[in-house]
């Protein structure tokens, strides 16, 4: 996959990563330069790679982070893990 984030970012083409000396969801373990991620907790406790696994997908958390007003990605991420669904 291109993406690391477990809900369906491309980290390549966040404006965060270099910024933040990101390293991802995964090895961050959810504890993201901003706080805990919601979302990466989720699907650590689910035991699960990324949302696009998960039987809920997309729930309306997965949806909040997607179609946030300043940080959504208009649901690009759900179509991005819409794609390992097939």
């Amino acid at each position: 996959m291109k993406y690391a984030a477990r809900c369906g970012i491309h980290c390549d083409d966040c404006d965060y990563r270099e910024k933040t000396n990101c390293p991802g969801c995964h090895e961050a373990k959810g504890e993201m330069f901003w706080g805990q991620c919601e979302l990466a907790k989720c699907s650590m406790e689910k035991e699960l790679d990324h949302c696009g696994q998960c039987e809920d997908f997309a729930c309306d958390l997965l949806k909040s982070f997607a179609y946030h007003e300043e940080q959504g990605d208009d649901g690009q991420r759900i179509e991005n893990l819409r794609v390992t669904r097939s």
